[in-house]
């Protein structure tokens, strides 16, 4: 066996709604087709991929996806756990500062020496670590 591809993410969130949104609203992700699973979800798309795929947790009845993907302590699903951030690809560095900086969200920014790529990073709504990758030229 060897890997081809990175396929997707996923992450599990209570709140499903701000979590699209983060990434349909900020990132540019789009939200498309999705199985009729048993739980709460959505996901999204970078072109024709899908590339994040959110879980949700239904309060009043997780059977569905515990029945799917089993069983996760709700207190430990904060920030990226040992994943340490997600990283994409990126264009347009200027029109990408406006919309995060209009949405108020913090970014942390730095040059990657030799590699001619300027990084910005930011959190989404659970607390997972987001990188965009921009060439300089």
């Amino acid at each position: 066996m060897a890997l081809t591809r990175l396929d997707h993410f996923s992450i599990r969130t209570a709140d499903v709604e701000k979590t699209r949104d983060f990434f349909v609203q900020i990132l540019g992700l789009t939200n498309g087709d999705r199985p009729p699973f048993k739980f709460p979800g959505a996901w999204l798309y970078c072109g024709d991929k899908d590339v994040i795929h959110i879980i949700g947790i239904d309060p009043n009845d997780k059977s569905g996806l515990v029945d799917y993907l089993g069983d996760r302590d709700e207190a430990a699903l904060t920030g990226t756990g040992a994943i340490d951030h997600l990283a994409f690809m990126a264009d347009d560095l200027d029109a990408t500062r406006a919309r995060i900086e209009k949405a108020g969200i913090a970014t942390r920014e730095r040059e990657v020496p030799l590699l001619g790529v300027r990084q910005v990073f930011l959190e989404d709504p659970n607390g997972v670590t987001i990188e965009l990758n921009f060439p300089l030229d």
